[in-house]
């Protein structure tokens, strides 16, 4: 049986006790290999998990993943994504406006270029804004929690 232990606890209480993966798998009576592929993230054996709590001198319980907690990491890793993805497409659609007017109005010294490349800029603006305000809110509720985003 396998036992979804938290990586990311286990190297973190191993970094502030200043031991190494050496010191803890000779500490748990578990093999090096094992203590790696577990702070990598592969599951461990229920054993390795109570040897590794034993090493530990806590519940083999507190070596388990949240899965609260890793339903919020995964939510909050899809919003960066998205927010990223926004961004990017951001960034391109500025680019390119800026690349073929730029060059439209280097070859061609008439005014007129002016109102059109408005015409493009305009709609930039009020994207390159709906994402300030979008990161925005985002951060508001991040620092201070989705409630106080609702009131």
């Amino acid at each position: 049986m396998t036992f979804k232990v938290d990586a990311s606890k286990i190297k973190r209480w191993r970094e502030e006790r200043h031991w190494s993966q050496e010191h803890l798998a000779d500490l748990a009576g578990i093999g090096l290999r094992t203590i790696q592929r577990i702070e990598n993230g592969e599951k461990a054996s229920q054993d390795s998990a109570k040897a590794l709590a034993a090493a530990f001198d806590v519940d083999a319980t507190a070596l388990s993943v949240d899965a609260d907690e890793e339903a919020r990491r995964a939510a909050e890793l899809k919003a960066e994504e998205a927010e990223a993805r926004m961004r990017l497409h951001f960034y391109l659609r500025a680019a390119s406006v800026v690349a073929i007017f730029g060059s439209i109005a280097l070859l061609d010294s008439d005014w007129e270029i002016l109102k059109i490349t408005l015409l493009f800029a305009v709609p930039l603006i009020v994207h390159g804004v709906s994402i300030f305000v979008i990161q925005l809110t985002d951060r508001h509720e991040r620092k201070y929690g989705k409630q106080a985003a609702q009131s």
